[in-house]
């Protein structure tokens, strides 16, 4: 599906990448086991609802992950997935990777949280190489993650820097998963894969058109009659 090229992303009212998490954090649900893999994912730890007790895994073996330390003394071995220093909350547990990835592979996490390059419209998730010379060797622990955990949320922007759609028919880049996406967030829209494929708008940013959302999309999408609205401010 062709996308509108004369829709410039940058010129629309979008959400930050902490206002992209903070969506994310408070769509957790509480009492969940969350993995956040490197990058934007990262933020959603600080955003997360004071009420609610959600436990956060890193899969170099940390359960019980707190917040990025910005400022104060840090141990170097304490590392999220973007390698930011980071504590640990009463009652965390330190693990060797061979456990931490039985977590993961063995259907203990309810939700990893992952950046993206490309996500299919039959939810497949293409996010470790664009083919690029400096691109990162391999898939690494992504592919453990996206099989195993319950649900998987993919966090990006809606296009890439040059105006490339980032939500696609089929996926161009080297897969990580092939059907393992429940949940797009981007800073324009919220968007559920649904069951057997088939992507649904259920946010969209106040001021952005649904029209505008699926222009700068390369897949059908279809808009929830009770979606909701993203606001911009703080």
């Amino acid at each position: 599906m062709p996308h509108d090229t004369s829709i410039r992303a940058d010129a629309l009212p979008r959400l930050s990448r902490m206002q992209i998490a903070r969506i994310v954090a408070h769509d957790i649900p509480d009492g969940s086991v969350v993995n956040l893999g490197i990058g934007m994912p990262t933020l959603v730890s600080d955003q997360l609802p004071a009420d609610r007790e959600i436990v956060l895994h890193s899969e170099n073996g940390i359960l019980g992950m707190g917040p990025v330390i910005r400022d104060g003394a840090t141990d170097p071995d304490l590392i999220n997935a973007s390698k930011e220093p980071v504590g640990l909350l009463a009652g965390a547990s330190i693990s060797d990777h061979a456990v931490s990835f039985t977590m993961m592979r063995g259907g203990h996490i309810d939700i990893t949280v992952l950046g993206g390059f490309q996500v299919s419209a039959g939810g497949d998730l293409a996010n470790w190489s664009t083919g690029e010379p400096d691109a990162i060797p391999a898939v690494g622990g992504a592919m453990d993650l996206v099989v195993g955990a319950v649900k998987l949320f993919v966090m990006m922007e809606h296009v890439t820097r040059d105006g490339q759609p980032k939500i696609v028919a089929d996926c161009s880049y080297p897969l990580t998963g092939t059907g393992v996406v429940d949940r797009i967030y981007t800073d324009l829209a919220v968007i559920d894969v649904q069951p057997g494929g088939g992507l649904m708008v259920t946010g969209m940013v106040e001021g952005v058109s649904f029209e505008t959302v699926q222009a700068l999309s390369a897949a059908p999408l279809t808009l929830a009659n009770d979606h909701r609205v993203l606001r911009t401010g703080r």
